[in-house]
């Protein structure tokens, strides 16, 4: 397969992960702006490798599980569960709050893992367009401006600006929607040292977030943030000051993940690996009680 085949095949795969009722082949060559012998070549192709089946009643194409199956492989490989779900089920008991964890993946934020800790009452659950394994919303939500904001403007402005400001309908009155209104967001977002998002993922809503880095990468400038960790909830209870004070708790949690953080750099993996062992789940839930407040 050449270049310009795989890149089309990739395509096409991403945009069936976004229809799991599956798509006609007239679908696909209209969204794509494919022809259809193409389509069909590429569609032929997937089947074989069992990563694309066809409804025989409808004749509609869909993902098989084997896409899922690799990528969580991966995500178990990474190690980022053992390290960060028993960070975010802390957060989350601790504050009452949804806790969230989102990775950078090239000029991407991915949401990955979360924990809720509203238990009654009034809750925050996330719609499609912020659960996990969805790209964040890097113009409207806490966790993308905090991102953004780890990073030189003008980068930030091209990554932006490269989204053209998509904003889901579902998303809150205050979420902006010029490079103007987005710019001085970010400069808020600096001074302040944390993102902050009024009822712009969500009317009703409201979220914090910090940056996390990888403390464990040395030689090398700091560079943007490798993630963000967040806490989200109903506006009653997110006032000034206790937005402040969730930011803090944070911060805090987010030093913890960036010390143990396990998506090291290739190079580094290895003299990291020379100089300390890679803490288990036993010893890091240890260190965790011992830094709780």
């Amino acid at each position: 397969m050449n270049q310009s085949a795989a890149k089309r095949a990739l395509l096409l795969l991403e945009h069936l992960a976004g229809h799991p009722d599956g798509v006609s082949l007239t679908e696909l060559c209209d969204s794509l702006d494919l022809p259809k012998s193409i389509v069909h070549r590429l569609l032929a192709l997937l089947q074989e490798t069992g990563f694309v089946q066809q409804e025989e009643s409808k004749g509609r194409y869909g993902l098989t599980l084997k896409l899922t199956m690799l990528g969580l492989r991966h995500y178990v490989s990474t190690g980022i569960d053992d390290l960060v779900q028993p960070i975010l089920d802390r957060l989350a008991a601790d504050t009452g709050e949804l806790a969230r964890l989102a990775v950078a993946d090239g000029d991407r934020l991915v949401w990955v893992a979360k924990a809720q800790g509203a238990r009654t009452g009034l809750r925050y659950d996330p719609g499609v367009d912020h659960d996990t394994g969805h790209d964040v919303v890097l113009h409207a939500t806490s966790t993308g401006k905090v991102w953004l904001a780890s990073m030189p403007e003008d980068e930030a402005l091209r990554i932006v600006a490269a989204t053209d400001l998509h904003t889901p309908e579902r998303f809150g009155p205050n979420a902006v929607r010029t490079i103007e209104a987005f710019r001085a967001k970010l400069d808020e977002t600096r001074r302040k040292g944390f993102g902050e998002a009024i009822e712009e993922g969500e009317a009703g809503t409201a979220a914090v977030a910090v940056a996390v880095y990888d403390e464990g990468v040395r030689g090398l400038a700091r560079g943007r943030a490798v993630g963000t960790l967040s806490l989200a909830g109903p506006l009653v209870r997110f006032g000034p000051e206790r937005r402040e004070l969730l930011a803090a708790r944070l911060a805090a949690a987010a030093r913890e993940l960036g010390g143990v953080w396990p998506l090291r750099l290739a190079g580094d993996r290895t003299s990291a690996s020379s100089s300390r062992s890679t803490p288990t789940t036993t010893e890091i839930a240890r260190e965790q009680r011992r830094t709780a407040v």
